[in-house]
């Protein structure tokens, strides 16, 4: 009779443990996304603005190297979405803190985006 419940036993602890590790230890990770808006200076938005964000080496070794750089092209709303998937890994504290550059012809402006990890970070950046 021992034996009986010995087997059955085993098999369910067995697919008990083995459900709970191959369901806890898989999880996606959520995208990871930068929105710049540029607008001039009537708070217009401006389409066709050229918008690039980098981040520059925090060591102070006297030469900083530029480590993240981007460009996009602003759309009729005005917007330029960057996306940081392959930047941000899970686990990671925070994604990057990055400076914005936007131009339009003449017009030029700039400002700084904290990217926050698994969400969409927005900022907007006038140029005159």
């Amino acid at each position: 009779m021992k034996t009986i419940f010995r087997v059955p036993l085993m098999m369910i602890a067995l697919v008990a443990v083995g459900v709970v590790f191959s369901s806890s230890g898989c999880r996606k990770k959520k995208d990871t996304i930068a929105k710049i808006y540029v607008l001039d200076t009537t708070n217009s938005y401006v389409s066709g603005a050229t918008v690039r964000v980098k981040g520059e080496s925090t060591t102070s070794q006297g030469n900083q190297n530029v480590i993240l750089d981007k460009t996009s092209t602003t759309n009729d709303s005005g917007e330029a979405t960057f996306n940081f998937n392959d930047v941000y890994q899970l686990g990671q504290a925070g994604v990057a803190v990055l400076n914005i550059e936007a131009s339009y012809g003449p017009l030029v402006g700039q400002g700084i985006i904290k990217v926050e990890q698994e969400t969409t970070s927005e900022e907007t950046v006038f140029v005159q």
